[in-house]
Formats: C-alpha cells, structure tokens, sequence
C-alpha cells in the first residue's frame, strides 16, 4: 500500500480547502489516500462531532467519504479530474463514532464507458462493511482538467 501525495496542496495559496480532504480545513475531514492494488483507500477516525445520532456516523458524512475516495480513485488511476454525475449508498449498519474507531472507506472501477468510470466503494468497521455505494463519475479530458482544475498530476510516494 503506497501513500498518495495530496496534488491539491499547492493550491492552498488559491484558496484549496476542500472539507474532505484538505489538511488545513479546521472544519473538514483531513482524509488522506492510498493505492492498494487496483483499490484505493482511506483510514479514517470520526469523532462525536460527526454524530447523526448517538455514537452513530451521519449519513451524509458517509455518503462524503464515499465521494471524496472514488474521488481521488479519478485523480490516481485516470490522472484527470471528474465530476460525482451518480452516487448511490446503501446503510446496511450503524458506523461508529469515537476516538478508537477507525474507518476503511475503499473504492474501485467496475467498469469505464467512454468518459465514464463506474465504481463500487465501501465503508468498513473491524472487518465488517457497514455501508456500500456506487458511483458514476464524468471524466473531464487532461486538458481540461489542467485548464479549469489545475490538475498536475497524482502521484505515490515511493
């Protein structure tokens, strides 16, 4: 499992603060990347200040966990941006919430179609999936990516 480098960061300066994953955001998520294989994941902890209801992680903060891996699962294997055009979430068990859990949000291609990529992700507790979603995301051609994104590139540290 290799660590993806946050492409995003020499952006802060343009006003980079996206909630999910930009490190200085004092509101957001702070979530950081990996590249397993085909896979791309994230490690997260919420806190109680994600509660949708007692100890239980918000719905749309899963949906957003969701988002943002298949996300950066675009950035990573496709080296473009793209856009969320479907995202669909099935909540199959309360996640927790706390400062011991820790959460794997996992994302990977199922299909592409032209410019389309079809993913499937996942959130996980212990081993145990409590939430799944599929995904469709438009993928903008590199020059538009570089043009209106600023994209750069994605890369792993080695």
């Amino acid at each position: 499992m290799k660590k993806i480098i946050n492409p995003f960061l020499p952006l802060t300066e343009k006003g980079y603060n996206c909630f999910a994953c930009a490190p200085n955001n004092p509101y957001g998520l702070k979530m950081e990347f990996y590249e397993d294989g085909d896979d791309i994941v994230s490690f997260w902890s919420p806190d109680d200040n994600y509660q949708g209801w007692l100890k239980t992680l918000h719905g749309g903060i899963q949906a957003t966990l969701i988002d943002e891996c298949a996300g950066w699962l675009i950035s990573r294997k496709f080296q473009t941006s793209g856009m969320t055009t479907n995202l669909n979430i099935k909540y199959k068990k309360p996640v927790p919430t706390g400062k011991d859990v820790t959460l794997e949000i996992r994302t990977r291609v199922k299909q592409v179609k032209r410019n389309f990529v079809f993913m499937e992700a996942s959130i996980a507790h212990n081993g145990e999936v409590c939430s799944t979603g599929e995904l469709t995301f438009y993928c903008f051609t590199k020059e538009v990516a570089e043009k209106d994104f600023l994209f750069r590139g994605c890369e792993v540290e080695e």
